[in-house]
């Protein structure tokens, strides 16, 4: 048998090539392919968890605070829509996930197993992925009443008993917000003092509505097509009951998909690509990112989709003047 490795096949360069396909790469793909500069789409695997075609939103059941649709829309629908909109002006998809990139210099490479995609210009739109608990239930319950986003769902939770995990300024931040709806808020956390902020940690202490289960930890979910309640266990004295919850939302952190880039693309001390301020662009020139995997601050499919509009713009301008 032969231990040679083939030589991967090399297409011709492309004026753009976006790795990702959620709400940021594919209004990236809308406008650089309105810009006849015919993208490439490498938009992930079904199979991934990580970079899944369409992102987090295939995941979320009903989306009802993005603009345009005052009934709501479902989240697969809508990124169903976006996807459609690209095609119609002649951008190109591969369901495949990206193995490597090479961006020592231009053009650069994207390899995707035994082929590799030169590119004038790369868009990166890889996002982020929520932390979760690791619980067999999560995949079932996941937006039927398990949420990651309090802004997204919040609304759907008037009058509820709803629990937030976590001890952070996220999870401090999402419990607050989320007594606009509840009735009461359970903030759940592993440990006995919030790693909250100081001013966080004082509003959420003294709101009424937001009760506090110290050195606890979520074990399971009780619900088969709609959350029931939360078992939960002290893991001091081991002692477990359920809590009866119909709205849980996990606020542990989140993960950007940056692996692909690492030691090339210049990133913050939790992984996030760095843009130039007021830019999409990165530290290698006509290379762009959009969407969460710069963007810790709002995460949410409308800004998503606002920075994949700017790289494009960015690379578009770029590739010009580069011509």
């Amino acid at each position: 048998m032969s231990t040679e490795t083939a030589t991967p096949a090399v297409t011709e360069p492309r004026d753009v090539v976006i790795i990702g396909s959620g709400p940021a790469g594919l209004t990236a793909a809308i406008y650089t392919a309105r810009a006849n500069l015919a993208p490439l789409v490498i938009e992930g695997e079904p199979s991934s968890s990580s970079d899944q075609p369409g992102g987090q939103l295939m995941l979320t059941t009903e989306v009802e605070n993005f603009p345009g649709f005052p009934d709501g829309i479902m989240g697969p629908e809508l990124m169903g829509n976006f996807r459609a909109q690209a095609q119609r002006f002649g951008a190109e998809f591969l369901t495949e996930k990206v193995t490597k990139v090479d961006l020592s210099a231009r053009p650069f490479k994207v390899y995707v197993r035994d082929t590799v995609y030169e590119a004038k210009s790369v868009i990166v739109s890889t996002g982020a992925r929520s932390l979760m608990l690791g619980l067999e239930a999560e995949q079932r319950l996941l937006g039927h009443g398990l949420s990651t986003c309090a802004t997204c769902d919040g609304f759907f939770f008037r009058g509820h008993h709803i629990a937030v995990v976590g001890g952070g300024d996220s999870a401090v931040e999402e419990a607050t917000f989320l007594t606009k709806f509840a009735d009461k808020v359970t903030l759940i956390h592993r440990r006995d003092t919030l790693r909250a902020s100081k001013i966080m940690q004082e509003r959420a202490l003294s709101n009424p509505k937001i009760e506090f289960l110290w050195n606890t930890v979520v074990d399971d979910l009780v619900g088969d097509d709609r959350l029931e309640g939360a078992v939960v266990r002290n893991v001091k004295t081991g002692e477990t009951t359920t809590l009866p919850v119909t709205g849980l939302f996990v606020a542990i952190g989140h993960r950007p998909n940056t692996d692909l880039f690492k030691g090339v693309l210049d990133t913050d001390e939790n992984d996030y690509l760095i843009t130039q301020p007021g830019s999409s662009a990165t530290n290698i020139e006509g290379v762009f990112a959009c969407g969460d995997v710069q963007d810790h601050t709002y995460r949410q499919a409308i800004t998503a989709a606002g920075s994949g509009c700017m790289a494009a713009i960015d690379a578009e301008r770029w590739l010009e003047a580069q011509h």
